[in-house]
């Protein structure tokens, strides 16, 4: 991942919780809800700060 870098949550460096590597690509995550899908209301869903393991892949999701 080309676009990795240090990431800081809640003022603390974040360290993957499955290998340790310190190193993250950012991404944004809809999170959707079945009732607003129903009415094609997906825009109004929260977004979630995703940080991907740049070692392993696994997926951090944080909500503000």
């Amino acid at each position: 991942m080309a676009d990795a870098r240090p990431v800081t949550v809640a003022g603390k460096p974040l360290s993957c919780v499955v290998c340790g590597h310190d190193r993250f690509a950012e991404r944004k995550a809809q999170l959707n809800t079945r009732l607003a899908t129903l009415f094609d209301f997906d825009w109004v869903n929260p977004q979630a700060e995703c940080y991907i393991c740049s070692h392993c892949g696994y997926v951090h999701w944080f909500l503000k």
